[in-house]
């Protein structure tokens, strides 16, 4: 009597044996899923975000009133807090992914089975991601409705919520990496909250400390325009263009060449959201007197003033220019460099943290618990 045996390879498993790396990923995926979605805090952290931004929303709704410029400004504050908020709340989600289960006693349960140390990573990075991502998706009722006032383009919107996405995800992979080199969970958090103030505010220092380094002596013409009327106006009566006439003056100051450096602001958060928008707003001409012209929203105001610095110092104003946005169309987007950046820098984390969980370890630090 002979008993057959299917070469066929069980679920999950290929043909020499192995666990299939979708199958092992989407093993450690739904584990850490389960746990977040029977822990009562996760469900209470989303309640009182949805309360925070509607609360904004509203209040923010009501102090404009029916200003033609509602929408815009609505949209803009909403992607901002989003992004702010979720700078919070990520590292929360993702800095104690792998050194919590090591506290727990749990972490060497799954090294002993057929996962990789690569798989078990990605598995955390990409529940820990969700679990950010969940807080995106209650956030969309608000950044929808600013649409639907208007002065936003449909683009726009899809973009944001695409890149807010991106940088969730970004913000998740430092904190997994973080929380594999770590060996406590406190440490590897405030780690992980220190990195992500350096992308944001981090930038901004360095930046701004590195514009006396790059400054040059140079001669700079600048003109105003200067009121030649022969009477004072009250506040009820509009200048006429006419009595205004052209000054202009050149004058030798120390400039910075932020050209040279305007590449460091690349890996911050803001900048990436706010320069990977395409904006497509109508604005009217600028008018020089009497006149006005609607000033772009937080985040255009962002990208235009990064592509400024790309773009050097302006040595020659003249008074066609006083007042009117400075044309930057033909300076090349900064937000692919700062995606690389942060990419890199989730990229290594984690490659270190792959190094960190394979097994057998050769040295563990003085009172790691291994079961």
């Amino acid at each position: 009597m002979s008993t057959e045996i299917d070469p066929r390879p069980l679920p999950g498993r290929t043909a020499a044996g192995k666990v299939s790396r979708r199958s092992a990923i989407g093993t450690v995926f739904w584990l850490e899923m389960r746990q977040r979605l029977r822990a009562r805090g996760w469900y209470i952290m989303l309640a009182i975000w949805f309360v925070v931004i509607g609360l904004i929303f509203v209040l923010a709704h009501a102090f404009l009133g029916a200003s033609d410029n509602v929408g815009p400004i609505l949209f803009d504050m909403v992607v901002g807090f989003v992004l702010f908020f979720g700078l919070l709340v990520a590292p929360g989600l993702s800095a104690n992914a792998v050194n919590g289960d090591r506290a727990a006693g749990t972490l060497a349960i799954l090294q002993v089975t057929l996962l990789t140390p690569g798989q078990l990573l990605v598995g955390k990075w990409l529940a820990s991601w969700a679990g950010s991502l969940a807080f995106l998706v209650v956030s969309c009722p608000f950044i929808f409705w600013a649409l639907a006032l208007g002065g936003v383009q449909v683009g726009e919107a899809f973009v944001s919520l695409g890149m807010l996405a991106v940088e969730l995800g970004l913000i998740a992979a430092i904190g997994v990496g973080v929380s594999a080199l770590a060996n406590r969970p406190l440490f590897s958090i405030v780690i992980t909250y220190m990195l992500v103030a350096m992308l944001t505010f981090g930038t901004l220092i360095v930046f701004a400390l590195t514009m006396p380094l790059v400054s040059e002596r140079t001669r700079v013409t600048t003109s105003y325009q200067s009121y030649s009327g022969g009477e004072l106006l009250d506040s009820t009566t509009l200048p006429d263009p006419a009595d205004f006439e052209c000054v202009t003056e050149t004058f030798v100051q120390d400039v910075p060449r932020t050209e040279r450096t305007a590449w460091l602001l690349a890996a911050n958060p803001f900048v990436v959201v706010a320069d990977a928008v395409p904006y497509a707003r109508d604005q009217p001409d600028y008018v020089p007197v009497g006149g006005s012209f609607e000033q772009p929203g937080v985040l255009e105001a962002i990208s235009q003033g990064v592509r400024g610095l790309q773009a050097g110092p302006d040595n020659n104003v003249t008074c066609d220019e006083i007042g009117a946005a400075r044309d930057v169309e033909g300076q090349p987007p900064i937000w692919p460099l700062g995606i690389a950046l942060q990419g890199l820098l989730a990229g290594g984390l984690l490659l270190l943290g792959r190094k960190k969980l394979t097994t057998p370890a050769s040295r563990l630090a003085p009172g790691t618990r291994i079961a």
